[in-house]
């Protein structure tokens, strides 16, 4: 266990008038600060090594049921247990995913479902080498005294779930909040945001799940990249603030940033270069070299800018395995060629390995953007997006 040890009970000295010493009289106690890890460090941090392992990144296939159901419905499929267990078979029975991918996020419904033969999802991942992980988040909710912001709920009984989450085969957690920069951002909504991330953070590493940590930065506005960057500052010196707070153990966690951009409706795009540059001057200025992986969202991107942001982030070295985790960036060619259809299933499988392997070769700084299709370089983003 992490354990650093403050005495306070020891006398001090210091030098008075004619060079004489001077004792002060001892502290009545004892402080000794632990990481919220306990028993379960070594496994926390082998756990996030795992998942920031070399030319791989996340799978997130967490979406609600509610949002499932739209993505279904933009293939014509309805939205019932039968085919939202069907695509997710699809995702996870693809041979040679683990490749690409060292873990995959599913919401609670996936966690305990199994294939059409009988074989639970969560063996399907852990025979790749695939890490299980799970959403833990209740979702957003508006925030009184704010400037029409949102906080994210769960925190009631979620040591209990992760006690069974963990149970069931899971090894990290998603706890997911945002941060609009059109609405300010208030103090009230940052300080929101680090403290349920924090509270959630220690909680998850109290019952063995290695926590991702996620104040998205929403696209939506007109703002440009400078702005974003004073945000993201902003918003990550509190979370990090607030995980120390409560004890988090930063060798066992992962963070999912947003890249620093300019928002979806400024006037100029900024090069992957550009975002390149200015997201990892975000991340040196506020991320401890202790923490093993920064597993970026997608946003709202298309898969291509997110491929060639990634990229552009890993032509020099960093201190901290730099990835993704991506959901509409890595699913997206994937229903649109499985169109619900069974005898498209290895197509779309294909199509899922296409997206994972550009991916890992953006993690390693060898993506070339070569051979993509029109689709895939088109924007996905929605102004005021729910999750």
């Amino acid at each position: 266990m992490a354990m650093a040890t403050a005495k306070l009970n020891s006398p001090a000295t210091s030098l008075v008038a004619g060079g004489r010493t001077r004792r002060s009289a001892p502290a009545r106690c004892t402080t000794v600060i632990r990481a919220a890890a306990g028993s379960y460090s070594d496994e926390l941090i082998s756990t996030a090594k795992s998942v920031a392992s070399p030319g791989r990144g996340i799978l997130a296939i967490d979406e609600s049921n509610a949002t499932c159901g739209k993505r279904l419905s933009s293939i014509g499929l309805d939205n019932t247990e039968v085919n939202r267990q069907a695509y997710r078979q699809l995702l996870l029975t693809t041979a040679g995913l683990g490749e690409y991918i060292s873990g995959a996020i599913l919401f609670e419904e996936t966690l305990y479902q199994s294939t059409t033969d009988g074989k639970k999802f969560v063996d399907c991942l852990k025979d790749q080498n695939i890490m299980p992980g799970i959403k833990v988040d209740k979702g957003l909710v508006p925030l009184p005294g704010s400037n029409n912001e949102s906080w994210c709920q769960g925190l009631d009984g979620l040591a209990s779930r992760c006690a069974e989450y963990y149970k069931q085969g899971a090894r990290f957690a998603k706890w997911r909040t945002v941060v609009s920069i059109p609405c300010g951002p208030s103090a009230l909504a940052v300080k929101e945001a680090a403290w349920g991330l924090a509270r959630y953070a220690a909680i998850a590493q109290d019952n063995g799940l290695v926590p991702i940590v996620e104040p998205e930065i929403l696209l939506d506005g007109d703002h440009g990249i400078e702005g974003a960057l004073e945000v993201a500052e902003k918003v990550w010196s509190e979370v990090f603030f607030y995980l120390a707070e409560n004890n988090v153990l930063f060798e066992g966690i992962l963070l999912k940033p947003s890249m620093v951009t300019p928002g979806a409706e400024h006037k100029e795009k900024a090069s992957p270069e550009a975002i390149a540059k200015y997201t990892l001057t975000m991340l040196r200025r506020r991320v401890p070299p202790a923490v093993p992986g920064i597993m970026f969202l997608s946003g709202g991107q298309s898969e291509v800018e997110a491929t060639l942001n990634l990229n552009a982030m890993n032509q020099s070295l960093n201190p901290w395995h730099v990835s993704f985790s991506y959901a509409r960036a890595l699913q997206n060619s994937v229903l649109k060629t499985w169109q619900g259809r069974p005898e498209n299933v290895e197509a779309a499988q294909k199509a899922l390995l296409v997206r994972a392997k550009a991916n890992s070769l953006a993690q390693l700084g060898r993506y070339t953007g070569e051979g993509e299709s029109d689709d895939a370089k088109k924007g996905m983003f929605q102004k005021g997006y729910t999750y």
